[in-house]
């Protein structure tokens, strides 16, 4: 099978264009080292824990709330949140909106969206069970 002279011409100008693009790197890596300015940035093992739990907590009401997760962990916080409340919420994202909306469950078809300082309140306490309940269950 003969190969097409063209095609190889192009392939070894970008292998070569790839291969001076490296070399540049590298030296610009090794003056950079050589001159401090790569900052080792070290942080504790409770600190990057934290960003972790934080991470994850994130995820949970950001996502996992509103699709209605039966992890168990999503469910002790939604349990926890109504205890607090004394109520039933559910949460969306509606699809025009960019907002989470939050709704308060009054009976089986009948709901009534949470707002002003409320809406405030139910987020801060939610994120800070988030916080707690990732905080307890990971290693």
């Amino acid at each position: 099978m003969a190969a097409n002279p063209a095609l190889i011409r192009n392939m070894l100008r970008t292998y070569g264009r790839q291969v001076t693009t490296a070399r540049r790197l590298a030296r610009y890596r090794r003056t950079l080292r050589a001159a401090g300015a790569e900052d080792e940035v070290e942080i504790s093992r409770e600190a990057k824990r934290r960003e972790l739990v934080h991470k994850v907590a994130a995820e949970i009401v950001e996502s996992l709330i509103v699709t209605g997760s039966e992890n168990p962990v999503v469910v002790d916080i939604k349990k926890d949140l109504e205890a607090a409340f004394r109520t039933k919420f559910h949460f969306a994202y509606p699809p025009e909106e960019q907002d989470l909306q939050i709704f308060r469950l009054l009976g089986d078809n009948d709901a009534v969206e949470v707002t002003g300082p409320e809406r405030v309140r139910v987020l801060e306490t939610l994120w800070r069970i988030a916080l707690e309940r990732v905080d307890e269950t990971m290693l």
